[in-house]
């Protein structure tokens, strides 16, 4: 019985993308030009449009927490809007539009396309998911604070294994970044990772479940030790491959290190509160400015707001189906995503 729940569970969740999906199918496509990024080829810029800022924000902000990976599905988002355009944009003028002009020390420059423009707000629009984290675990944050004023013990213990569990992806993603951005942002890339992800989730699950030690353990977040918040952290780093997901991986490092499912869960959005903050600003630093020439202040608004109310309802469904059901019906959704965009590659 527990698998046919799992079996709709995840039937529900695929039905629920798969709308999402055909809304965006539905949307005009915009061409994709023949040239590169950088290239001769120039097309003027495309303001994003309401419907696709409530997609993009609904995408983003049920798949941020969710172990389904929200940048692969952003991904696919963008590619069935038709927000891959990599030909360079121009302003009102007629004249190229840049990321980094070119310059002594980089030639080539960084070329500002639609496809960039969206990579951009795909990141940024998290500050919604991050909100909603904030609003429904303040109380946790609350003893974060205390603990850092020396006057709440738990809350000192915390801090800290949050701050271990996010040191090794904030030294890979600085170091990375650019590497990853330019080589594995691709659907083929998502489609191993959701695979590759499904069988270690469902593993880990069926382990967690048959093992006594796991099933009896009351271990909370704070009472980690160094070592094993370091290995939480150490597994988030996997989650830099994009279709991987970052909550999925700190979900099953907390299952690895005795936390019973909601533990891992609450762990899990905490440790995602400065590495998403992380991610959103130094995205904004670098391509914000020239996003928002594309797309405008009003989409990429809406975008927050729209992330921010779909992942506190994502958030809540969450821990209810992690508790109920455990990580099953998640990897068998990825499963089936991963094969129905093998069967779109396919035709």
């Amino acid at each position: 019985m527990a698998h046919i729940r799992a079996m709709r569970f995840a039937g529900s969740l695929l039905a629920v993308l798969t709308l999402l999906g055909t809304a965006c199918a539905q949307s005009p496509a915009r061409p994709v030009g023949p040239g590169t990024p950088g290239a001769a080829v120039v097309v003027a810029a495309h303001e994003l449009t309401w419907a696709e800022a409530v997609i993009l924000g609904v995408v983003e902000g049920v798949t941020e927490f969710l172990p389904v990976s929200s940048t692969g599905h952003l991904i696919i988002a963008n590619h069935l809007l038709g927000l891959e355009d990599e030909r360079q944009l121009t302003d009102a003028a007629g004249r190229p539009r840049w990321i980094k002009p070119p310059s002594a020390k980089d030639p080539a420059g960084r070329p500002l396309t639609t496809q960039a423009a969206a990579k951009a707000y795909t990141v940024i629009i998290q500050i919604g998911g991050i909100a909603a984290v904030v609003v429904l675990y303040w109380t946790q944050l609350w003893s974060l604070a205390l603990g850092l004023c020396g006057m709440n013990r738990n809350g000192a213990q915390l801090l800290r294994n949050i701050a271990l569990a996010v040191l090794p992806t904030a030294l890979l993603g600085l170091t990375l970044e650019n590497w990853i951005d330019e080589n594995l942002f691709s659907i083929k890339a998502v489609i191993g990772a959701l695979v590759v992800g499904a069988a270690l989730m469902y593993m880990v699950d069926r382990w967690q479940r048959r093992s006594r030690w796991s099933q009896v353990s009351t271990r909370q977040p704070h009472e980690l030790r160094p070592s094993e918040a370091l290995l939480v952290g150490g597994l988030q780093c996997v989650a830099m491959w994009p279709g991987t997901s970052r909550s999925m991986m700190t979900i099953v490092g907390g299952y690895c290190v005795g936390l019973k499912p909601a533990q891992a869960a609450e762990f899990s959005f905490l440790v995602g509160l400065p590495t998403l903050a992380g991610a959103a600003l130094l995205k904004g630093y670098k391509t914000g400015p020239a996003m928002l020439e594309v797309f405008g202040w009003g989409p990429v608004l809406l975008g927050i707001v729209v992330a921010f109310v779909s992942a506190a309802l994502a958030i809540k469904a969450l821990v209810a189906a992690l508790t109920r059901f455990g990580l099953t019906p998640f990897a068998v959704y990825r499963v089936l995503l991963a094969t129905a965009l093998c069967l779109v590659l396919a035709s």
